[in-house]
């Protein structure tokens, strides 16, 4: 269910690229650029850390969920989808943390 979620939001992500920036928040995001929706996540990602120092439960929830968001239109950005990131959460299930960060020594 939670994919049905995330692939629903990316389908509309993707028909908001090309669309009116007047017309939604996503396309006046998307016709800014990557640096109006790099500072929205970064935002979005301090927004987060404020709401799990306040203890509010649903707080927290809601700002994982806009950073959530917006980091799906940074994806959609990059011609990315959320499936790309299900896929690597796969692939890196079952391996300990310090084996797979190991690994990309080097690639970063």
């Amino acid at each position: 269910m939670a994919h049905d979620v995330l692939k629903s939001i990316a389908d509309t992500l993707e028909a908001r690229r090309e669309a009116s920036p007047q017309s939604s928040y996503v396309a006046s995001l998307f016709h800014k650029g990557e640096d109006a929706i790099l500072k929205k996540v970064a935002e979005e990602a301090a927004e987060t850390l404020m709401a799990s120092k306040d203890k509010d439960r649903l707080h927290l929830v809601r700002e994982v969920a806009d950073l959530w968001f917006h980091s799906l239109v940074l994806l959609t950005w990059h011609g990315l989808r959320p499936e790309d990131v299900i896929m690597e959460l796969k692939r890196r299930e079952g391996i300990s943390g310090i084996d797979e960060k190991a690994s990309r020594n080097g690639q970063e």
